[in-house]
């Protein structure tokens, strides 16, 4: 097992479990062009899938090894970090798995699948001392980031409070084969646990992070049509979200998500503060996987106008695909220059177990009607 010393110094060797050239999923989509643009730090050294037939279409496909199972994968020797690209019910497994062998683990997020699993998975990082990532990538956007700078320099005055209205767009009237199982709400991807939660991790990492919140969850919506036979199947995951809260600066926060799109806008977000306001608008609420439009006004102006974000915030990764991939591979340039330099600013599983606390807690004020504190 390579140390995080000797990482440090050479290209980190990946291997990703999920990735099916068969049944081009999100590693393929979005953690194969990051890892490649990525040449300088990152080596793509092993991919596992769940059947041979696939396994073997990797192997033919990305060039290297490829396994029908997870233990060949982590016990690896030239792999230093495990990607785990595959359905949140399987992660606590294939991630205890991986730090059995001493490897460093990039999970997607959801980290497990409720809290329970978080809190071992988290446990189990720290006892094993590697370094891990959660897919949390909508803080490397580039627009978010330059808006928590535009208001740490009080380009709005202090922030009052802001309002958040989005599209989940999967859990909607019809699905296909491949996301049907989000449409059960004991597999843990809800329209609250992946595009509200992604859209939180943003917000906490603009304006500070939430000291009391209250939710509504609603699953009002029975079933949905699977699409490949035309048949109706079982819709037990929440439909809509409504939350409120604070956050540390004493900001107000309200947000809304609907599963499904809409025939309007599916993204638009305001910060208010006491000198300006700032608008973000976006094609789709899943804030991690789109780029986003900024608009801005302060002082006279009457109106917002639209805001050009500076290249330097473009820097990080600027290899990577524009799509899907960018703020993925924002993140991975993110963790190799944490590695190089001793930092820990990638999100890890601490900071996941956190965000599953969050999670916790307005489920928690959904279903008992109160207001929940946050440490």
């Amino acid at each position: 097992m390579a140390t995080e010393k000797q990482v440090s110094k050479k290209k980190i060797g990946v291997g990703i479990i999920g990735a099916s050239p068969l049944n081009p999923a999100w590693a393929v989509r979005a953690h194969m062009p990051a890892i490649k643009a990525l040449s300088e730090d990152y080596e793509l050294r092993a991919v596992s899938t769940s059947r041979r037939e696939s396994a073997e279409a990797a192997e033919k496909e990305f060039g290297v090894p490829a396994f029908d199972n997870h233990q060949e994968l982590v016990n690896h020797p030239d792999v230093d970090l495990v990607v785990i690209t595959v359905k949140v019910p399987y992660h606590h497994e294939l991630i205890s798995a991986a730090f059995d062998a001493g490897k460093m683990v990039f999970s997607e997020w959801p980290l497990g699948n409720g809290l329970a699993e978080a809190e071992d998975l988290a446990k189990r990082a720290e006892k094993a001392g590697v370094r891990t990532a959660v897919g949390l990538q909508a803080r490397f956007q580039p627009a978010i980031r330059y808006i928590r700078d535009l208001i740490a320099d009080g380009y709005i005055g202090d922030v009052q409070g802001s309002t958040l209205v989005g599209s989940g767009m999967v859990w909607g009237n019809v699905t296909d084969r491949n996301n049907a199982y989000m449409f059960d709400a004991t597999n843990g991807v809800s329209v609250l646990s992946v595009p509200v939660l992604h859209a939180l991790d943003a917000l906490s990492y603009m304006l500070g992070d939430f000291t009391s919140v209250s939710a509504n969850i609603v699953a009002n919506q029975s079933e949905v049509l699977l699409m490949e036979e035309n048949k109706m199947i079982p819709f037990t995951s929440p439909k809509h979200a409504s939350i409120i809260g604070t956050v540390t600066s004493g900001a107000a926060i309200s947000v809304f998500y609907r599963g499904g799109g809409s025939r309007g806008e599916n993204m638009r977000w305001e910060i208010n503060g006491s000198k300006g306001d700032l608008i973000l608008t976006a094609p789709t609420g899943q804030l991690q996987l789109t780029d986003l439009k900024l608009e801005g006004g302060r002082g006279e102006d009457k109106t917002v106008s639209e805001m050009v974000i500076p290249s330097s915030y473009y820097e990080l990764a600027q290899n990577v695909p524009a799509g899907v991939a960018s703020n993925t591979g924002r993140l991975y340039a993110q963790f190799a220059k944490d590695i190089r330099e001793g930092t820990h600013f990638t999100p890890d599983f601490a900071h996941a177990l956190a965000h599953h606390e969050l999670l916790d807690a307005l489920e928690t004020s959904s279903r008992t009607g109160k207001e929940q504190k946050l440490k």
